[in-house]
């Protein structure tokens, strides 16, 4: 760690006290906006399952965009970043540009590093954190009632020549509710979601340390959130622990143990958060979501009323995690060379992860419009909708990783220069594996253990390929920083890795880093000065490497170079034995020159205060090309070849932009505030994506931000005949439709005049 005065690099940090303001049972939803030049995006806000996509300076690769996480010095740790108590975490940085390269393989993206808190020497300080809330929808679509909508469609018919589908009685009957068996005006959303939904944290903590050397941070955590439906079928609760110990053994020996885990339980119905939006949206307000007798209404699509279907009624699926974190370290003070240490890390992380899903039939009911009883009530027919018979899959995974590094510092300051060195090595495996069993035929629903289910359906299978790895990762890695006077400062980092995804001979990369700043403000000519108080400029560049280049799946990428087989369905011999035989199809041809992808990071900037410290202001520019992209091959190698070629790596991209903070401290009487903003700008563009020579020059992706869309460009409304006449349209067009440019001027509209947008 240093100080603040002294980086030289693009890094941005929070503290523990602005995380724990965000009233978020997820860190990554505690940390938006606080960070410059990071996004974060949530696109979900269901629970467990609530994290937000972290982007760093944006999209710079067409492959896998991810940051690299970091937990207390240790990367990929198992659970990542959102599931950490907040109330646990000291600090978040973030470094966003090359003075990430020392992290090498998979730092492309950026590195959040998070630190945990510790224990200090003093007395034992007990710390109670608790928070209640109350969650309600962002925002929900504003949909139409039965009246409005029974005038659309009426409109809809009158366009197209048809006769109207609905009266002027039955209009009235949907807009005044006098009629609520036939005419229903149903808004499926209040139906659905509640108003509120409850959450509560709450993290009981004990630290402090003895005169001895020994200090303690340890702490339990109890999270819970409810879903937004109504008898809703969804929750999360999550208990946590952390314990960091450090003990001063000797005068020469410093030794910490961490120990952290935590039990994860989801709870979900069984057809998913966005089955059930979709009905919410395709829920026409002219059918009851429920009758008035109270009763569930008829179906939508496929037995998917959303009132029923977001409650257990359904079924459940249970879906938990139990993840274990450790590191042991220890720290060797050299006593014959001042400022020479040695630190050794082991650190062990195990999860387990069961689901079982257990299907039951569920039951709507219909009525035919026409049929009452004796006493003039509608007669409704109750229908099973669903399965047949409930069934029960049950799934079991298991990840696995261990770390261990040894790296040797040396500080030493003599006069007014500054220089420090360090230098290190390690390993890491990640290894994970995964098996489930299916059963179905179930009686009843009073059983819901695999035993109990018909045994002439039952499977059992490692059923994810995606679940199925051992990755394993060496590095060398370095840093040297000089200072003068803290005036002219100097870091230089590198960091040499091996990755499994690629073959032996090329499996090594060096990626190297420098950056360097100069504090003005120390300069003889400002220290006059009445306006700055502080004012530094640095710069950087750093080349570093990403061995994660697919976002979606791990087939395509690793193990690549080899030309490998999978097991396919078989074939059946001696009339009625089915043999299961290897595929070279599941798997793309081999590609044994697959490599890095390459990130140039460049970055400049600015930062310091103002005004006797009462303004804090940072800066940066950066432009940072990535080459050596993953992507097909869509225009060199024509599929008249018979193959699929594999990826290779000839995609390059770039992306500039600039992120900045700007932040007041005031002071009114006894009132102390902080008033600040930050942001970020970034834009992208594919400089090569191997496209078809054939493309019309508006329709190509090169040149364009990476993700962009062929689109028709709408430039209007026809008012009228005339202008139907004057220009290019669709055949059959009419006044009320849409204008689409004529782009390519032919006087004909057709794919020719789409554009990327």
């Amino acid at each position: 760690e240093k100080k603040k005065a002294t980086i030289t690099g693009a890094v941005t940090s929070v503290k523990s006290d602005d995380i724990l303001k965000s009233p978020v049972t997820n860190l990554s939803n505690a940390l938006v906006g606080r960070l410059p030049g990071t996004i974060f995006i949530n696109r979900s806000g269901e629970p467990g399952y609530d994290g937000s996509i972290i982007r760093i300076r944006g999209t710079n690769t067409v492959g896998n965009p991810s940051a690299l996480i970091v937990i207390d010095g240790i990367a990929n740790r198992s659970g990542g970043l959102d599931r950490l108590n907040p109330a646990d975490i000291e600090s978040i940085t973030i470094l966003k540009d090359g003075s990430a390269a020392i992290y090498g393989a998979q730092a492309a993206n950026g590195v959040i590093l998070v630190t945990t808190k510790r224990g200090r020497s003093g007395k034992p300080e007990i710390g109670f954190n608790y928070n209640y809330g109350f969650n309600t929808p962002t925002r929900l679509p504003d949909v139409t009632d039965a009246a409005t909508y029974a005038t659309m469609l009426n409109e809809i018919d009158e366009y197209r020549g048809n006769t109207p589908r609905y009266s002027a009685d039955d209009i009235q009957k949907y807009r005044d509710g006098s009629s609520p068996w036939t005419h229903p005006n149903t808004d499926w959303y209040g139906a659905v979601i509640k108003p509120v939904s409850l959450q509560d944290m709450a993290t009981l903590s004990l630290s402090g340390g003895s005169n001895d050397g020994v200090t303690y941070y340890v702490s339990l955590g109890k999270m819970f959130e409810d879903g937004v439906y109504k008898n809703s079928g969804t929750k999360y609760k999550q208990y946590n622990f952390r314990s960091n110990i450090d003990a001063k053994v000797t005068n020469w020996l410093k030794v910490s143990l961490d120990l952290a885990g935590r039990q994860e339980n989801r709870v979900y119905p069984t057809r998913g958060a966005g089955t059930i939006f979709r009905m919410l949206i395709r829920g026409k307000p002219t059918l009851p979501a429920y009758w008035p007798n109270g009763m569930p209404g008829p179906d939508i699509e496929n037995g998917d009323n959303p009132v029923v279907i977001s409650t257990p009624a359904t079924g459940y699926v249970h879906d938990d995690n139990y993840v274990f974190n450790s590191n042991l370290r220890g720290q060797i003070d050299i006593p014959w060379v001042k400022g020479l240490n040695i630190v050794l890390n082991a650190a062990f992380d195990e999860s387990f992860r069961p689901i079982k899903r257990f299907r039951t039939p569920w039951y709507l009911y219909t009525w035919d419009y026409a049929t009452y009883d004796a006493n003039g009530d509608a007669v409704l027919n109750r229908s099973q909708r669903g399965l047949n018979a409930p069934e029960l899959q049950e799934e079991f995974g298991r990840t696995s990783g261990q770390t261990t590094n040894a790296y040797l510092n040396y500080t030493k300051n003599f006069g007014q220069h500054a220089f420090a060195f360090m230098a290190g090595t390690e390993k890491q495996i990640l290894k994970g594996n995964q098996f489930s069993a299916f059963r179905n035929g179930y009686i009843s629903t009073a059983v819901d253990e695999l035993f109990a289910g018909a045994r002439n359906t039952s499977t059992n299978a490692a059923n994810d390929l995606n679940q199925l790895y051992n990755r394993t990762r060496l590095n060398y890695f370095g840093r040297i920083n000089y200072g003068f006077a803290e005036k002219y400062l100097l870091e230089m980092v590198w960091r040499y890795d091996a990755s499994y995804i690629f073959p032996e001979d090329s499996r090594w990369g060096f990626f190297p880093g420098v950056s360097a700043g100069w504090v003005m403000s120390e300069e003889d000519f400002m220290q006059g000065s009445t306006f700055i108080d502080r004012l530094k400029i640095r710069g950087s560049w750093g080349q570093l490497g990403n061995d994660r280049m697919d976002p979606n799946t791990i087939r395509n990428d690793e193990f690549q170079f080899g030309n490998n087989f999978g097991f396919g369905g078989g074939y059946i011999f001696n009339y009625n034995t089915l043999v299961t035989t290897l595929d070279p199809s599941l798997f793309p041809v081999a590609n044994p020159n697959i490599t890095w992808e390459v990130a140039n990071n460049s970055n400049i900037g600015f930062e310091g205060t103002v005004l006797e410290g009462k303004v804090n202001f940072e800066f940066d520019y950066f432009n940072n090309i990535r080459s050596r992209m993953l992507i097909a091959r869509n225009a060199s190698i024509p599929r008249t070849a018979g193959f699929d070629p594999p990826r290779q790596n000839i995609g390059k991209l770039k992306n500039r932009g600039y992120d900045f903070l700007l932040g007041y401290n005031g002071r009114a009487g006894e009132l102390n505030f902080q008033i600040g903003v930050n942001g970020g700008y970034s834009k992208n563009e594919v400089v090569f994506l191997d496209e078809p020579p054939n493309v019309l020059p508006w329709q190509t992706v090169t040149g364009r931000p990476y993700g962009t869309r062929i689109m028709y460009n709408a430039i209007g409304v026809f008012k009228d005949q005339a202008a139907v006449d004057a220009y290019p349209h669709w055949p059959g067009a009419r006044p009320g439709d849409i204008i689409f440019e004529d782009v390519n001027g032919d006087g004909t509209i057709n794919s020719n005049d789409r554009i990327r947008l």
